[in-house]
């Protein structure tokens, strides 16, 4: 198990032991960490999963994917460098102790 920490704008903390393989939108759900309501289930298909990855843990996410997820990115809110899509980040024992930051509000 692999532990991510999600942090709501207001600094509030919930850290959640994710399995390695399924999305960070996947672990969040199914912990109900609010701000992550994941709405397509997972397609890339909604951005109400936004997150912003610390910077520290940017370099084992990865950017944003061109293509879908960047599109879907447009129809976030005070989208920025580090944004992604939870459900586009699959979990895996390099990311223990990811820190994904929600931003105030979701679409």
């Amino acid at each position: 198990m692999t532990q991510i920490r999600y942090i709501e704008a207001n600094g509030t903390e919930y850290t959640v032991e994710a399995e390695n393989g399924v999305s960070a939108m996947e672990a969040a759900v199914k912990h109900g960490v609010p701000g992550i309501d994941g709405d397509c289930g997972g397609a890339a298909a909604c951005a109400t999963c936004h997150v912003y990855v610390d910077t520290d843990w940017i370099a084992k996410t990865g950017p944003a994917a061109e293509g879908l997820e960047k599109s879907m990115l447009e129809f976030a809110e005070d989208v920025q460098e580090n944004s992604r899509l939870a459900c586009q980040i699959t979990i895996a024992d390099d990311l223990d102790g990811l820190a994904l930051r929600l931003p105030e509000k979701q679409h």
